[in-house]
């Protein structure tokens, strides 16, 4: 009776060792991933080098395309009647 339950006290310890240790291993992994899919995500969003630009119509009906660090930050939408009424006279 007695060495059953020390064997029962050595055999719940080493599942706590076990399961504790599972723990710290599946942490660490989710903590690397997340560093690592970080750093992907970076190489991903990087530029290739060309500028962002935005395609515009011009009074005379031309399309052209602007770059977008040349626009102003504040936008307004245009209202019907200024559609109607965009082109000079």
């Amino acid at each position: 009776m007695e060495s059953e339950k020390q064997q029962n006290a050595v055999d719940t310890a080493s599942r706590r060792k076990f399961v504790a240790r599972l723990g710290l291993v599946s942490a660490f992994a989710t903590l690397a991933s997340f560093g690592t899919w970080s750093l992907f995500n970076k190489r991903q969003a990087k530029p290739n080098g060309k500028p962002k630009t935005v395609k515009m119509l011009t009074e005379d009906g031309r399309l052209v395309e602007i770059d977008e660090s040349l626009l102003t930050a504040k936008r307004t939408r245009a209202t019907n009647t200024d559609l109607q009424h965009w082109i000079k006279k």
